[in-house]
């Protein structure tokens, strides 16, 4: 049965990676596969096609979409909703709520698989992510690590060394701007930065 699932998880938690991987065990039972990332995350592009890559080196081209694209303009332009058909998209807390329920209902006609985060750096929910967490059907959590060994929770950004609690929700990067962590490890760094 066909279903919209959401993987999610704090930064460094493998989420791409298994976004990938998902994508290799559809690849070799011989359906087609159509990987979707958001046109913000401008982080890879090889040879001016865009790609969605990992940390641990593992790439793939991708479609990108912006906030104003329909996935039901995108499933007819690209012949999508057929059953040997499957969607990934990767940093689906970027999607908008309106495309997040025409991804469900393309997920009455083929497997939709939604990798991405649950919260921003203020650990409030992403737009995309709220309405995955309220109609999807399957959800999943992609565990991580903060230092301290406890499960890391929140995707803390840092400038200058500190956690910085204000500015736009939305900011690129990877390890050089974010760091994941437990709820105790970010309040104690929060404290430690007055």
């Amino acid at each position: 049965m066909n279903k919209l699932y959401f993987k999610y998880g704090a930064m460094g938690s493998s989420k791409t990676a298994q976004a990938l991987m998902c994508r290799f065990n559809y690849i070799t039972k011989g359906f087609k596969v159509f990987l979707f990332k958001p046109k913000t995350d401008t982080r890879c592009v090889i040879d001016g096609k865009p790609m969605v890559s990992t940390r641990i080196g593992l790439t793939s081209e991708c479609i990108e979409f912006s906030e104003s694209d329909s996935f039901v303009d995108l499933c007819k332009k690209y012949d999508i909703l057929h059953p040997d058909c499957v969607i990934i998209v990767d940093e689906a807390q970027f999607l908008t709520r309106g495309q997040v329920d025409e991804l469900k209902d393309a997920s009455t006609k083929v497997p939709v698989l939604c990798y991405g985060l649950l919260t921003n750096f203020k650990t409030e929910l992403f737009e995309g992510s709220k309405r995955l967490v309220e109609i999807a059907d399957s959800l999943s959590e992609i565990k991580s690590v903060c230092k301290c060994g406890r499960k890391a929770t929140v995707n803390a950004r840092i400038v200058g060394g500190k956690i910085v609690t204000d500015g736009a929700e939305i900011m690129i990067g990877a390890d050089e701007s974010y760091e994941s962590m437990c709820y105790n490890c970010y309040k104690k760094r929060i404290k430690e930065n007055k």
